[in-house]
């Protein structure tokens, strides 16, 4: 989508709206994240995942069919609310069927999976709309989604306890309005004007505050606050908030580092990611591999110790070391989430029973979703603030860099000042991440200190 979405606006038109066509999906995808992980303790996995992957697929055809831009976001914000049940349903069927032990090893090939993903998804979004037709990037998806939808039908067997159940409609409505105006504070923060930024923090305190009285009144509540009692779920939790706002200063700013700063090209950058994107499976394939025989305190840890280690070689790291040192700050990086990232999720699952299982599997990734959208305005913040304060082209200045032209007729000695004052703003970033490194090594160490899948008996 990311690739293809140039050439989807200049066909389409509606250039204002572009932001839009990302934040609606965002958006909608977010707040239906939890929702989807209850109705699927409750109604069980295949009919939840039925439900959000036929959204999803409607939303795909209709988002191809698209004929203005303002049409696409509408189209893209219905793909949304079907991708809330797509990935954590999947997530918590890996956490159904496999024993601590071997899920462990399976969440590491599915973190595998992704990462290829990763890699492959902009390229191939990129071949289709100089190949062929825009639409096909979102038609795409139709023969994948027919396919694992008749996978589920025809080989998940469905444990769900048949009885009358209750569904928490207002608490559903709760959570969605809470989450979604979190998702905007965190999306648009840098573009609200004062007041309408304070105004809708105090309808979001008034709905959180609304939310937790309702649900701790309520028999079946959509969010389960007793989830917040189990330590093993806060610190997994906690931690899959801090990493998502750790990625964000990695993945939104060392591309441009790369192409401002050491005036490299995109192609540069972009490797650099992707040996991020495959050190990051590697991690998870090998904290899946080893979290058998060791703790999730061990394995968090490690994986918080290299977050460390990669902040540190990104804090060094300066345009005459070029990409090279880069790359190794990125990879560290990516490493470390891999090994986090299978801790976090596979102790989640493995500390509750069945139904449970769902609404614990979405609260973590949710949080890690709300940290990567956080991360990216405080990330933003930062850097835009430093800039201020040595140049009065503030943000204007990164975008100055990364212009050829624009650096073409400046003189040397300018252009080596612009350079010194962006290094500098980054690096008040990469101290920020290792602030987030250090809480996350942390938070690893909050995990009992024997506990892992081979002493953590299934729950049933």
């Amino acid at each position: 989508m990311a690739t293809a979405m140039p050439s989807i606006a200049a066909d389409l038109g509606g250039f204002d709206l572009y932001a839009w066509a990302f934040s609606a999906y965002m958006l909608a995808q977010a707040a239906t994240i939890p929702i989807y992980g209850r109705l699927a303790d409750m109604y069980g996995r295949r009919s939840v995942f039925y439900g959000g992957a036929g959204l999803f697929l409607i939303g795909s055809t209709l988002c191809g069919f698209s004929h203005s831009m303002l049409q696409l976001v509408v189209f893209r914000a219905l793909q949304g609310l079907g991708a809330g049940g797509v990935q954590p349903i999947a997530n918590t069927i890996v956490g159904d069927i496999y024993s601590p032990v071997e899920r462990a090893r399976v969440q590491g090939m599915l973190s595998g999976v992704f990462g290829v993903s990763a890699i492959i998804g902009p390229s191939l979004g990129a071949f289709i709309v100089q190949y062929g037709e825009w639409p096909l990037v979102f038609w795409i998806n139709l023969p994948i989604g027919i396919a694992a939808i008749t996978m589920i039908a025809l080989f998940l067997p469905e444990h769900a306890n048949v009885r009358q159940r209750r569904v928490d409609y207002l608490g559903s409505a709760l959570l969605i309005i809470a989450v979604t105006l979190l998702m905007l504070l965190a999306m648009q923060w840098g573009s609200l004007a004062g007041n309408t930024a304070l105004a809708l923090i105090a309808v979001l305190i008034a709905t959180c505050l609304a939310l937790a009285l309702h649900e701790r009144r309520t028999a079946e509540p959509m969010l389960p606050l007793e989830l917040w009692r189990n330590r093993v779920i806060v610190s997994s939790n906690v931690g899959s908030l801090i990493t998502g706002i750790l990625m964000m200063g990695v993945t939104a700013y060392l591309p441009t580092y790369i192409q401002g700063e050491m005036e490299r090209g995109p192609d540069v950058a972009a490797i650099v990611l992707a040996l991020m994107s495959v050190v990051w499976v590697l991690g998870s394939t090998a904290a899946g591999l080893y979290l058998p025989r060791a703790t999730y305190r061990r394995i968090a840890s490690l994986g918080a110790i290299l977050l460390t280690v990669g902040a540190v070689v990104l804090i060094t790291l300066t345009p005459a070391r070029g990409p090279g040192w880069a790359a190794v700050g990125a990879l560290l990086i990516g490493l470390g989430m891999g090994f986090c990232n299978t801790t976090f999720m596979i102790s989640v699952q493995t500390s509750v029973a069945w139904e449970q299982r769902g609404a614990a599997t979405s609260s973590t990734m949710f949080l890690r979703f709300l940290g990567q959208s956080l991360g990216a305005a405080l990330f933003t913040a930062m850097i835009n603030a430093s800039l201020l304060a040595h140049s009065q082209t503030g943000a204007g200045a990164l975008a100055q860099l990364m212009d050829t032209h624009w650096r073409a007729s400046q003189s040397a000695g300018d252009l080596a000042a612009l350079i010194a004052t962006t290094a500098a703003a980054m690096r008040h970033a990469y101290l920020l991440t290792l602030m987030l490194a250090v809480m996350a090594l942390m938070v690893a160490l909050t995990y009992p200190a024997r506990l892992g899948p081979a002493t953590q008996s299934r729950q049933k």
